[in-house]
């Protein structure tokens, strides 16, 4: 809806203020900017808003609305009149408008439909109408609110915003600066996690299902939903709905049949699921038909849309507009389906002929084939599940939605996750990191090295390589696995076992060369394996027994990891039934002891494995390691009152029976429990975060004077976005306290002589060209030039093996102390945000890709682990006898140049190379910085749900 505006027909729609957005409810609701076509839409809302509503907006009885408020509330130049609607389907259901009244300052005012009111409604209009208001430099709101209306005072003051209140002829005064906050993000963040979660969770507690599409014989897709609904127990009422059913037809396999879900909601039952389970071509009707019902959700298994081509493509677009047009959410379309096994409601909303056993484990699959997969490697290995979804394309109801509701979730400990593409990383891993600070968080990402997301993913394209995202998974406290294999192994033993104090690990069992394999491998996954204890071959259940107990007890082990072949007993075989002995003797031992993580590994030990997970997800964890506590991330995740986050006294010993994970390998076992080693190392330090300096010679203001002037002057491509001359980025960089070391153009010889004459000998010829920057193996740095002859020699050496100085483009800059050449970047992503990177110099770095990575602003421990992360660190702590680095004086850097990228969005990229670090000190040789103007990152910005 684009039409031209009468009284300023220059002026463009804002299209990109239109957004959908998820109310308290869990509900959806579409805002958009109120144009000259809304006349009718908005007499229809105004005449359904209560005589009180209509008194508190107007300060008067106002029972209609005259054609000249009409024309005023209709007619906006959406600059310094603009008005914003929330719709649902074609109607308004509350409107929000501002009247400038001075340069910065407007006059705002809301009005909500009562039959919507307490649904968060003018909240999210608040956040959109607040961010159009900066965005055409109005910084502050002020309104007149009746006492009375306390509704509205609320809204105003709960949202975080700096503001004044006072109360001046009769009404309430309320002044609020626009300017984001550290509160109102907070506010902001913690609705979005409300009304995300209870979005999931009236899908996963439905108390009516119907599935569209049951054939009338058996089999096919819709006819197998309906059965798995009617086998798992559903606790609610189910309906088999189909067009073609015969008016005689009365029931299908037990469920009442009806033509519609509308035949449905005519008997007075309302449909709160529906399971869409018919040809793509048929599927808007449907949509419509539980629009018009009240139906909450949709699960569409039809296939037919983005996977199948651009066709199919819009066809997932027009699905996802007509679902959201009626407030409903979308699993799917391609979906596998959706699962909840709790007592209270027993839904199987899917495709799995089998319910999980219940248990304790969230699992979200993009795929249902991999879907099939984990929900039977879990089944095999006595795992239970809490919920599962196998989204599909997604194209609505994606990971994060599931994360904001696993959160909070009770009756979850734990969240595996296999994803194929992330639409928001941004936003992932903010997300991520606030579930992980209170319970673990594992991902297997399929589509790594593809280049693009699978066809069914419409979702934005980043530029950030996969290692780069995996390294910021790691930062946000994310278990990333390779394979789906090792998401299994690693969740079996975070879902049961207390987390690990420390890497130390005792090994124990009845194979010496099991438990030699099982040592190296803890020494491969850098882990601190204790000498293995060998039980020998003649050990029983009893001898492990008591050597479990013992390791257990021990203060110098962390975890222990058990090892165990089959034995021979009395009749020189392997007796049926020892391996439930064993699992016995093993969890007596690791019930009776304190909380330290047991794994077992064994060989063809038969029932040994079922036996040890007959306790799997019967009692909530995961535990926190034996010393330290874990506390929410620093973005204000996590609740101070969780148990987990408590650092209670481990629980007695019958609380803690559950079951022990056992691995068919070493290899598997150790690199699970490596994994829980980091995640618990994670959580403890996620405890204290660190903090981001302040460094008094930085000039915030003078940076943003310059960037504005630089700016100004220049035309700035929306692509690339500007370049800064070496001048100009030396300058904006001292202004932060990064000094880049001074560098002359020499165009001929007697310029690069000059130059030279100018610094003092020694100096370094370097050519700059763009082909040629930083490639040291062409020859196109010459070091230590002592004298006037040796520079031209050098010179001349370098036109005749490079080209000519216009191609070459030779500079002359003065010699700095030997050292470790090094690389600082920082880079905007719109999909991720600013990411800090670094790494050293040269080619082995680049072609292995050892860079490492942090999400900015970075803190003082962000810009210590980065340097200690990459594998080449060594060579910056005394490699082979050398002298250590100033790593002092390198974290500062990064963290200099953390802030600048922070302070100031316009810099879309800062690359510092080569930084020579030395023992005492570093010099920056190069800098390139790019300026762009600011776009706000939609992570950011006011809560919308994802367009694609």
């Amino acid at each position: 809806m684009q039409p031209p505006l009468e009284e300023n027909p220059h002026q463009v729609y804002p299209a990109h203020w239109e957004a959908d957005v998820v109310l308290r409810d869990g509900g959806t609701a579409r805002i958009r900017p109120i144009t000259t076509e809304d006349a009718e839409r908005l007499v229809s809302f105004y005449e359904l808003v209560s005589p009180e509503s209509k008194y508190y907006r107007f300060f008067a009885p106002y029972p209609r609305l005259s054609a000249k408020d009409v024309h005023r509330f209709t007619h906006h130049d959406y600059v310094d009149r603009v008005g914003l609607a929330a719709t649902v389907g074609d109607e308004f259901i509350a409107t929000v408008r501002y009247d400038r009244i001075g340069a910065h300052e407007a006059e705002v005012a809301f009005l909500v439909q009562d039959a919507h009111q307490g649904r968060g409604v003018a909240s999210a209009l608040l956040e959109h109408i607040a961010a159009v208001a900066r965005e055409r430099e109005v910084s502050r709101f002020v309104a007149e609110v009746l006492p009375a209306n306390n509704k509205m005072i609320k809204v105003f003051t709960d949202a975080g915003y700096e503001q004044k209140r006072s109360f001046e002829d009769g009404s309430v005064h309320l002044t609020l600066d626009l300017e984001p906050t550290e509160a109102s993000l907070a506010v902001q963040r913690a609705r979005e996690q409300r009304a995300e979660a209870r979005s999931v969770q009236r899908l996963l507690a439905p108390r009516a299902v119907a599935v569209v599409g049951v054939g009338r014989a058996p089999g096919g897709v819709g006819r197998a939903v309906l059965r798995n609904l009617r086998d798992s127990g559903f606790t609610g009422r189910i309906h088999a709905v189909n067009r073609a059913f015969p008016d005689s037809l009365t029931e299908v396999d037990g469920a009442p049949a009806h033509r519609s879900v509308a035949s449905v909601a005519a008997t007075g039952e309302t449909v709160d699921l529906v399971v869409v389970a018919v040809p793509a071509a048929q599927v808007p009707d449907v949509v419509a038909d539980c629009g018009e019902s009240g139906v909450q959700g949709l699960v569409v298994i039809s296939a037919g849309y983005a996977e199948s081509g651009p066709g199919g493509l819009e066809r997932q677009r027009d699905l996802l507009r007509r679902a959201r047009s009626y407030g409903m959410r979308i699993i799917g379309p391609n979906a596998f389906g959706l699962i909840n096994t709790a007592e209270s409601v027993r839904l199987n909303a899917s495709l799995a002929p089998e319910s999980p056993a219940r248990g304790r484990i969230g699992l979200f699959t993009q795929s249902g084939a991999i879907g099939i997969a984990l929900l039977s490697a879990l089944h095999r290995r006595g795992a239970g599940l809490s919920s599962f979804i196998s989204a599909g394309n997604r194209a609505d109801l994606s990971g994060n939605d599931f994360l904001q509701y696993w959160h909070d979730d009770p009756d979850t400990d734990i969240a595996l996750l296999y994803l194929e593409s992330i639409g928001n990383p941004r936003k992932f891993t903010r997300l991520a990191r606030r579930t992980a600070a209170v319970k673990p968080v594992v991902v297997v990402k399929g589509a790594r090295h593809s280049g693009s997301a699978p066809p069914g993913h419409a979702v934005p394209v980043t530029r950030v390589p996969d290692a780069t995202v995996s390294a910021l998974l790691r930062q946000a406290g994310v278990i990333r696995v390779d394979t789906v294999t090792e998401l299994v192994d690693a969740g079996l033993l975070l879902a049961d076992q207390p987390l690990p104090a420390g890497p130390r690990v005792a090994i124990l069992g009845n194979s010496e060369s099991l438990g030699l394999l099982t040592y190296d491998a803890c020494l491969t996954e850098r882990l601190r394996p204790l000498p293995p204890v060998d039980l020998t071959t003649g050990a029983a259940p009893q001898d492990f027994r008591a050597a479990l107990g013992r390791a257990l007890a021990d203060d110098g082990c962390d975890a222990v990891l058990v090892t165990a072949i089959p034995w021979v007993g009395e009749n020189g075989v392997t007796e049926s039934g020892d391996g439930e002995v064993l699992a016995a003797a093993l969890r007596e031992a690791a019930a009776d002891a304190p909380a330290k993580p047991v794994a077992v590994v064994h060989l063809e030990i038969g029932g040994l494995a079922e036996a040890l997970a007959a306790a799997t997800g019967t009692v909530r964890g995961p535990r926190e390691p034996a010393t330290g506590s874990a506390s929410p991330a620093p973005d204000g995740g996590g609740d101070a009152a969780s148990s987990d986050a408590a650092g209670t006294e481990p629980a007695p010993a019958a609380t803690r029976a559950r079951g022990i994970p056992a691995y068919p390998a070493a290899e598997r076992a150790v690199r699970a429990l490596a994994q829980a080693v980091r995640y618990a190392q994670w959580r403890r330090q996620a405890a204290e975060p660190g903090r981001v300096p302040q460094y008094d010679d930085i000039d915030e203001n003078g940076a943003a004077g310059r960037i504005e002037a630089l700016l100004a002057t220049a035309h700035v491509d929306v692509a690339r976005g500007l370049a800064l001359s070496p001048d100009d980025a030396r300058e904006l960089l001292g202004l932060y306290g990064i000094g880049v070391l001074a560098a002359r153009p020499a165009p001929d010889a007697d310029a690069a002589v000059a130059a030279a004459e100018h610094f003092g000998y020694p100096v370094a010829l370097k050519a700059t060209a763009p082909h040629l920057r930083h490639r040291p193996d062409l020859g196109g740095v010459r070091l230590d030039i002592a004298s006037e002859a040796g520079l031209r020699r050098a010179y001349t050496e370098l036109s005749g093996a490079l080209g000519s100085p216009a191609e070459v483009r030779p500079v002359v800059q003065a010699m700095v102390g030997r050292g470790v050449d090094t690389v600082v970047r920082s880079a905007i992503d719109p999909a991720v945000g600013a990411v800090l990177s670094f790494g050293l110099a040269g080619a082995p770095s680049e072609l292995l890709g050892d860079t490492a990575h942090r999400l900015v602003p970075a803190t003082d421990r962000d810009a210590a682990e980065l340097i200690r992360s990459i594998r080449t660190a060594p060579l910056l702590f005394g490699w082979r006898g050398s002298a250590p680095v100033d790593t002092a004086a390198l974290e500062e850097l990064l963290l200099r140049v953390s802030r600048l990228v922070d302070d100031h969005p316009e810099i879309v990229s800062v690359a510092l190379e080569p930084v020579v670090v030395g023992p005492k000190g570093l010099s920056v040789l190069g800098a390139a910085v790019r300026l762009a103007p600011p776009n706000a990152l939609g992570d950011l910005g006011p809560r919308r749900l994802p367009s694609y």
